[in-house]
């Protein structure tokens, strides 16, 4: 497993001079096996249009989400498109027609068995996803989601990595991008139990033994976990040692004391003999250690900027090789218009065209400055991001600007019709001291 693959010397996949900033090893290549074995045969016998899709969908979600490049990105989509005309007789547009997306949550939501097939279209996810948070948000906690379509395609994403034996995920974006979020809610829809790290005083102890109770609900009990950390809860470096050992080989050395390790091995004996395993310490071992790393999963939240994560990633090889990576990339324009026409249809507009114009001028300010700061890079040498949290920020800006406004000006028409409403009885108690004094004026001459 720890040879590399290099798909830049391999000259079927790589016909040009030109090569990849990454290399894939042969994990990447069994996770596409493991995949597809996921599937049920029945679906698929006689389908060979359905087969070929998913073949294609797994190359994507191993291959093109692990490339950081734009042109990374454009030559492998060349490779795989040279790869479907040699090997299939189907054409490109029909193979790569979206949705590709495959999930296994969405037949059981619906009813039926659980099955990892293609969904027929977004409006399906949308309605299954839906659902789904509306129950996290009434059970759980309340979690504000807009599911435009690379969310949802995320959170398909994430699902399809964690609902695997021993999956792991690296979800890599700028802060605010959804990571943990779109986390906890594929955990929700998958029934998992969610652990997260969210102290600021955590140390090497408090991580010991929190990873020791975790392997004995899933090595024991059978719990199916999700253990979420992001780089922020990593206040020591010190952590990733044990969660590269955990990505690595599945155990940390001395993680538990002898007689607490026995207890537990006493614990599995039973399923262990069941199982086909033999009543030696080291056989129960085995079994323990298989099912709790088949039970307990691990979604690393980690930003790409700066030297943090690149250093990390030298030092605990783990962190790559051993987990189905996700980038979390830039908002395109349609997901900017739809968030901002989410938060402002809670807005009074005077028409739905004005409502339209201000969510697409939104996405043409947060893009502009994205523009911007790559010039900024090129004249200052200096980095500046904008992320989808500083985008929410913008509405909540303009909704709190818009607010203050009309609160003034409803002030100053509210005033302004008491003055005119003050003004006219004035006129009309002057116009009826005129008519008296007329009559005055009569009797005195």
């Amino acid at each position: 497993m720890s040879t590399f693959i290099s798909i830049a010397n391999s000259p079927q996949f790589m016909p040009t001079a030109k090569k990849f900033h990454y290399q894939f090893n042969l994990r990447d290549f069994s996770k596409i096996i493991q995949n597809i074995m996921q599937t049920n045969p029945a679906h698929y016998r006689g389908n060979d249009l359905g087969l070929a899709r998913l073949w294609v969908h797994e190359c994507m979600r191993i291959f093109y989400d692990r490339l950081i490049f734009d042109e990374d990105r454009e030559m492998f989509m060349n490779f795989l498109k040279n790869g479907m005309k040699e090997f299939s007789d189907f054409k490109e547009e029909v193979l790569l027609e979206n949705p590709l997306i495959y999930t296994s949550f969405v037949s059981a939501a619906e009813g039926h068995e659980k099955s990892y097939i293609s969904i027929k279209d977004l409006v399906q996810l949308k309605a299954v996803l839906e659902q789904k948070l509306a129950e996290y948000n009434e059970n759980v906690s309340s979690m504000n989601l807009v599911l435009f379509d690379q969310a949802m395609e995320h959170i398909c994403r994430i699902a399809r990595i964690i609902d695997l034996p021993v999956g792991n995920a690296l979800l890599v974006g700028v802060g605010g991008s959804g990571k943990q979020s779109l986390a906890k809610l594929s955990s929700y829809i998958l029934g998992y139990v969610i652990r997260i790290i969210v102290t600021t005083n955590y140390s090497m102890n408090d991580l010991k033994t929190d990873i020791q109770s975790m392997y004995q609900k899933a090595g024991v009990q059978g719990a199916q976990l999700l253990f979420i950390l992001t780089d922020a809860q990593i206040t020591n470096d010190k952590f990733l040692v044990y969660i590269n050992d955990i990505l690595s080989s599945g155990w940390i050395p001395e993680l538990f004391a002898k007689d607490e390790l026995d207890g537990i091995l006493g614990k599995v004996r039973s399923e262990a003999k069941q199982a086909g395993y033999l009543d030696t310490p080291d056989q129960l071992f085995d079994f323990f250690l298989s099912k709790a790393r088949k039970n307990l999963h691990l979604a690393l939240c980690f930003s790409p900027v700066g030297d943090a994560f690149r250093f990390r990633a030298r030092k605990f090889p783990g962190i790559i090789n051993c987990t189905s990576m996700d980038w979390f990339h830039d908002w395109p324009r349609n997901a900017l218009i739809d968030v901002a026409a989410r938060f402002l249809g809670e807005i009074d507009f005077p028409s739905s065209e004005i409502r339209d114009a201000v969510g697409q001028h939104m996405a043409n300010v947060h893009l502009s400055i994205a523009d911007a700061n790559v010039d900024f890079l090129r004249l200052e040498r200096r980095y500046n991001y904008t992320t989808p949290t500083s985008y929410l920020e913008l509405i909540s800006f303009y909704r709190m600007l818009l607010d203050k406004k009309r609160d003034k000006i409803t002030d100053q028409i509210d005033r302004l019709e008491i003055g005119l409403g003050i003004m006219k009885a004035t006129i009309e108690q002057v116009e009826g001291l005129q008519k008296l004094l007329d009559v005055k004026m009569v009797d005195v001459e």
